[in-house]
């Protein structure tokens, strides 16, 4: 082989393996940031996620985190990733844009009427949006808890969502 072909194919060899490597390492960089990435709400969750069993009471301080109520429970987890939510659950179901049911994402707040006050069209209680049809709240005698969206009771006083990140 003379010494021009040889030359043509390093040149080739090498461009080929430029292109080949450089595309493994921008497809690598992004498989590896998509991976390390963590959405804002998955972060408000696994915040509350670490006051499971927290016990609930009804009008609970926002200076505290001894007890909450569900309301309290919000502003207090969103307000770590710089969401400053209104006090009340009917006040926090006015801030950010509606989302229908079926395109709940994670990190979402969902309301409902339920417990002693309600009448099926007010809202009484407020929760967060886990993905996988759960929500994480606090209520009664569990306190802070995670809960099936589509049981009984939480299908059947469901009112709206919520988008706020």
């Amino acid at each position: 082989m003379n010494m021009q072909k040889i030359i043509k194919k390093l040149i080739i060899a090498g461009v080929a393996a430029t292109i080949g490597f450089g595309t493994f390492a921008i497809e690598g960089t992004n498989t590896a940031q998509a991976a390390t990435t963590t959405s804002v709400g998955q972060k408000v969750i696994n915040y509350g996620e670490k006051y499971m069993g927290t016990p609930y009471k009804f009008g609970a301080s926002t200076s505290t985190t001894r007890n909450f109520d569900c309301s309290s429970f919000m502003k207090h987890i969103f307000k770590k990733y710089g969401v400053n939510l209104p006090r009340t659950s009917v006040q926090q179901s006015k801030v950010g844009h509606a989302v229908s049911k079926s395109n709940l994402k994670k990190g979402d707040l969902v309301f409902f009427s339920s417990g002693s006050r309600a009448t099926g069209r007010n809202i009484t209680h407020v929760a967060v949006y886990m993905g996988g049809g759960k929500i994480l709240h606090t209520y009664g005698g569990p306190g802070v808890t995670i809960s099936d969206l589509n049981s009984s009771n939480w299908k059947k006083t469901y009112i709206k969502a919520r988008r706020v990140l």
